[in-house]
């Protein structure tokens, strides 16, 4: 199943093209406000599954371009990113696992504007991830019971700007500013897609190809993301762990572009940038030291031919 947030953040089911209103199931629901809404479903959604299963069985829906449709998860309770986690150059052993915080509130959906903030950033960059989204409590969850811990699946932008603060590369402050987490277009139930270590990740910019990669290139397995965060918090239905990218492709965002993220099975949304200070970088991918796969020594990205 693939779940919906739309219009004025109803609930919603997309299908074949639709997308199902789904309200009048979660009218019982003891949620104020839309940004309790999709956790709360996550929380209850085995019983709810089957008034979801039912309504879109029966009904046709609105085509998906007739509405507007929201981040799917607009407030998870956490927002937690994978440092690296792509096998980008060669070497003997896998780097550490770590993760930090991306601000909750950074998150926006599909349709919707970045504002690049006035700070002097090297550059903005994109970054195109897999998202995992929790769907119930769990603390020292092993790799083995992992999945079971997972609701579903979804597409998040990580956006990043470079050397902004003293701590350097130490500090995530440049990725935690307003719009910095677009989400989209939905999120995919943990049932519908069987490998999540098998999915192709593309990202384009004003039409060009920048990133293309596939999940099968993590440090970390997705279990293995799952359970290395358990060991350190308490996981909640409705968090959301980001898990990271390959950065072969990073280019930067700028004033008047409109960008676009796809992940097999789960979906493609996009969304545009504006820049009111009106600075601009080089088009295309990032060959410079501002890129941490040409830092790292690393091959810059060609991109493929698109028609």
């Amino acid at each position: 199943m693939r779940l919906v947030l739309f219009d004025d953040y109803r609930p919603g089911v997309l299908k074949d093209g639709h997308v199902v209103d789904v309200s009048a199931a979660t009218s019982g629901l003891a949620v104020t406000g839309y940004r309790k809404l999709m956790p709360a479903i996550i929380e209850h959604f085995g019983q709810l599954k089957p008034a979801f299963e039912r309504i879109a069985a029966a009904e046709v829906g609105r085509p998906v371009g007739q509405v507007r449709l929201r981040a799917p998860n607009p407030a998870p309770p956490k927002l937690l990113a994978c440092f690296g986690n792509y096998g980008e150059v060669a070497r003997d052993k896998r780097p550490p696992q770590d993760m930090f915080f991306k601000n909750s509130d950074s998150v926006i959906g599909d349709g919707d504007t970045v504002e690049l903030p006035p700070h002097k950033a090297k550059v903005f960059h994109h970054e195109a991830e897999f998202g995992i989204v929790i769907g119930k409590r769990c603390k020292g969850v092993s790799v083995a019971d992992a999945p079971g811990a997972i609701f579903g699946y979804t597409a998040v932008v990580d956006l990043s700007g470079r050397g902004l603060t003293i701590a350097g590369n130490n500090s995530r402050m440049g990725k935690s500013f307003d719009g910095f987490a677009p989400m989209g277009p939905c999120i995919t139930t943990a049932d519908e897609i069987s490998d999540p270590n098998d999915l192709q990740v593309r990202f384009w910019v004003d039409g060009q190809l920048r990133q293309d990669y596939s999940t099968e290139g993590m440090e970390y397995s997705v279990p293995e993301v799952v359970n290395w965060a358990a060991q350190y918090l308490t996981l909640l239905p409705g968090d959301v762990i980001s898990c990271g990218t390959n950065h072969l492709g990073l280019g930067p965002l700028q004033d008047g572009e409109k960008a676009e993220m796809e992940i097999e099975r789960v979906g493609k949304f996009h969304f545009f940038i504006s820049d009111p200070s009106k600075r601009s970088w080089p088009k295309g991918v990032d060959t410079s030291a501002d890129n941490p796969i040409v830092r790292a020594g690393g091959q810059p990205y060609t991109p493929r031919q698109t028609s």
